[in-house]
Order: structure tokens, then C-alpha cells, then sequence
């Protein structure tokens, strides 16, 4: 019965309300955050560059498909544990 007690108090402390969530999704933000600005940079200079701008929005939802992806894999720590 301790154990159960123990694993109880384990789930509550990492569980869905605990602050731990929010800290990574603040560290997931600031890893993700260079390589999507560095997506919207390229996107600018595209359009800068004279190209249609159909050219320079077409690259745009790779960029944001991959960086939220990026940022689930690190704010739900689904790379914890990997070896």
C-alpha cells in the first residue's frame, strides 16, 4: 500500500498541473524560437529579394509545421528516457 501511495504522489507532482509543465513549455519556446525566426527571416528576405510572394508563402507552412512539432517533442519531454 505505501507503494501506491508513492506512485500517487509521484503522478502529482509531473502530472498535467504541475508548474514542471510550464517551465517546458517556456524552455520548449525559447528552443524552437531561433529556428522560427530564423523561417519568418528567410520568408522576409524572399520577399525583399522581388520573388512572388506566392514563392516566398509557399515555404511558410513547412517552417510552422516543423516548428510546432519541434516544440511538442520538447515540451512534453518526448525525448526523456531516449537512449
Amino acid at each position: 500500500m505505501a507503494a501506491t501511495t508513492g506512485d500517487r504522489d509521484a503522478e502529482t507532482e509531473s502530472g498535467p498541473g504541475s508548474d514542471d509543465d510550464g517551465l517546458n513549455r517556456r524552455l520548449a519556446a525559447l528552443a524552437v524560437a531561433p529556428f522560427l525566426a530564423l523561417g519568418l527571416a528567410d520568408v522576409l528576405l524572399l520577399l525583399g529579394w522581388g520573388i512572388e510572394p506566392l514563392w516566398a508563402f509557399a515555404i511558410l507552412p513547412p517552417i510552422l509545421f516543423c516548428s510546432v512539432l519541434a516544440w511538442i517533442a520538447f515540451s512534453t519531454d518526448f525525448l526523456v528516457g531516449r537512449t
